[in-house]
């Protein structure tokens, strides 16, 4: 799926120049024992845990926070307010999240403990280092050359906004946490400035894997459905056929130019389980799968959050009706 934000041609040679392929090595999976954090902070007897030493435009951070007689806790990192969540016997947890324009530098991050005494406030300087996205040219043809306009990319987008405004507040994911959605060659990046036939500037916001059309896809971790599209509308014109699923905390997976979706909106399903048939609708130009990930509504790097080690929350066998 391509995804808006037009950019000047100097700055996409700008970029030409300087581009290097980014890292496809495959994902390191919910690695146990839970690791050794990248740095620590202490203030008033509580406990911040940091499980990266940086964040990548595009990226996501663990946060571990512990300590005695805490109600509640949010961060604050470049203007979003991010809450944290709690596992039952073991911490509050918060993911915060590098925008993919984010400014590389540093950055403050603030995190406010609510305590029956108060409160606890950790201040932090947070390095985002540059993503080095590449540059592509794409020839479209067909239906597909159609979707290379402006009106497109904002009448997915806006499907795709409006869906985040609606989602499950506690993580449905389980012990399985996320994993890819194939077992198949990870082939074009996140964040890659596209230009479609000569003139149409764009980002991809996903991965793309190779899949021949009708291969099953996988849900990458347990959660709601919460849109499936088998008809090829205006609103799904760029991503054509496909499937999100809401994994809790505003936290979403979006699998796109499918052949045909195999699950309903409001069902529940589970780590791996197949979803959906792979093809060649809405902005592609040949069979594979492109899938996506959100994060407190920003498009992320799929596979930082792969690379992640995660908590196994508590209320993983929530009901499917908690969309509320």
């Amino acid at each position: 799926m391509l995804v808006f934000r037009p950019l000047a041609a100097l700055l996409i040679c700008l970029l030409a120049l300087g581009a290097s392929a980014q890292d496809e090595t495959g994902p390191i999976f919910q690695l146990e024992p839970r690791p050794m954090p990248a740095s620590v902070q202490i203030e008033a007897d509580l406990r911040l845990e940091y499980y990266f030493p940086s964040l990548t435009q595009g990226g996501l951070g663990l946060l571990r926070l512990t300590g005695d007689d805490i109600g509640g806790a949010r961060a604050d990192f470049r203007h979003k307010d991010i809450p944290f969540f709690h596992v039952a016997g073991d911490a509050w947890y918060a993911l915060i999240v590098a925008n993919v324009d984010s400014v590389p530098g540093t950055h403050q991050l603030l995190v406010h403990a609510q305590r029956n005494t108060g409160g606890t406030t950790f201040h932090r300087r947070l390095r985002v280092r540059p993503g080095n996205f590449i540059v592509q040219n794409f020839e479209l043809t067909g239906g597909a050359a159609s979707t290379a306009s402006k009106a497109s990319e904002r009448n997915a987008v806006g499907e795709i906004m409006s869906v985040l405004e609606d989602f499950i507040a506690e993580p449905m994911w389980d012990a399985q946490g996320f994993e890819l959605p194939l077992d198949s060659e990870l082939t074009s990046p996140f964040g890659a400035f596209r230009l479609l036939n000569g003139d149409f500037e764009t980002r991809h916001m996903g991965w793309d894997q190779n899949a021949a059309e009708g291969t099953p896809i996988r849900a990458m971790a347990a959660g709601v459905v919460a849109r499936a599209a088998n008809i090829v509308s205006d609103l799904y014109g760029v991503y054509g056929r496909f499937v999100m699923i809401d994994h809790g905390y505003n936290v979403f997976t979006n699998y796109a130019h499918l052949s045909e979706a195999l699950v309903e909106p409001g069902q529940r399903v589970e780590a791996g389980q197949i979803i959906a048939l792979s093809g060649n609708t809405g902005r592609s130009s040949a069979p594979h799968l492109h899938w996506e990930v959100l994060a407190h509504g920003e498009w992320v790097d799929g596979l930082t959050l792969l690379d992640l080690w995660l908590p196994a929350p508590s209320g993983s066998k929530a009901e499917a009706n908690a969309r509320q």
